[in-house]
């Protein structure tokens, strides 16, 4: 078939199942496929794609059509203008975990030898953005998954700081090495139990619950990390999670016991999306 033909048969196929922006779908996974740039599909209209070509194209449609996330269809995700890959033992990486790394970034600022601990790391998307763009910064990503360390790891040896940045398998703190960091950064699970049945069909049929489950009220990774914490932290050193979208006030609470200075960052929709707070107590 012409690639300017499976175009549109998968243009069609989305839009009739009423799938969000067909056209970049459709392009997207036909460029998954291929191996190329999107301008290759408005260049080589003629292309003639071979019967696998094909196949896989169709073969990925589906699983699109059967509600399965484009990212894990393509195996990557766009990060902090980082390329990640990605697969159904991480969570996707989201634009509102940016704001996480932004203001980590700021806070350093020109400051040198920063240790750093990324709480649930997953991908890798927050630690090894921060590795990035922190030139003189070391940083330690610890999750539960080992399946989702190998991700990790790739993604640190592709992005170039395989160097700088390190990851072992251990629940929170349990396995971290006896030090103090600068800083520690975390997106834990933080969704209710109870609401992870009412999400998007994307998001409980397709990733990983044990990277969403946040226990009853969805605080209980929040507790344990801001307890354990004072113990791995330098004087005056950094807490920073990513919240859910009401989650910023009772975080606060959480905090108050050994932080300080504590604020919050809104997202683009106003949203208080970041809780951030200076070590008060050892």
């Amino acid at each position: 078939m012409l690639l300017k033909d499976a175009f549109r048969e998968g243009i069609e196929k989305l839009k009739l199942l009423n799938i969000d922006a067909p056209v970049i779908t459709a392009g997207a996974i036909l460029c998954s496929v291929l191996g190329c740039e999107r301008t290759f599909l408005y260049t080589h209209d003629h292309y003639l794609l071979s019967k696998d070509e094909y196949d896989r194209y169709c073969d990925a449609l589906n699983r699109k059509m059967n509600g399965e996330p484009l990212q894990y269809i393509t195996g990557s995700q766009e990060f902090m203008s980082l390329n990640f890959a990605v697969g159904p033992e991480v969570l996707i990486p989201r634009q509102d975990t940016e704001i996480l790394v932004e203001f980590v970034i700021e806070f350093v600022g020109r400051k040198e030898n920063i240790s750093i601990l990324d709480i649930g790391t997953g991908s890798g998307c927050i630690a090894i953005s921060l590795a990035s763009y922190i030139k003189g910064s070391h940083v330690l990503g610890v999750d539960i998954s080992k399946e989702a360390l190998e991700i990790a790891r790739k993604n640190a040896q592709n992005c170039g700081v395989e160097d700088r940045v390190d990851f072992i398998e251990s629940n929170l703190f349990e396995k971290v090495p006896t030090q103090k960091f600068d800083i520690i950064v975390s997106n834990p699970p933080y969704i209710p139990n109870r609401v992870i049945g009412t999400l998007d069909r994307q998001v409980k049929d397709f990733e990983p619950k044990i990277a969403l489950d946040g226990g009853e009220d969805g605080l209980d990774f929040y507790r344990r990390i801001v307890k354990e914490s004072v113990d791995y932290l330098k004087p005056k050193g950094l807490l920073a999670f990513e919240v859910g979208f009401d989650q910023a006030q009772e975080v606060i609470k959480i905090m108050e016991t050994s932080y300080e200075n504590i604020k919050t960052i809104k997202d683009l929709a106003g949203i208080e999306r970041v809780v951030t707070g200076i070590l008060s107590k050892q």
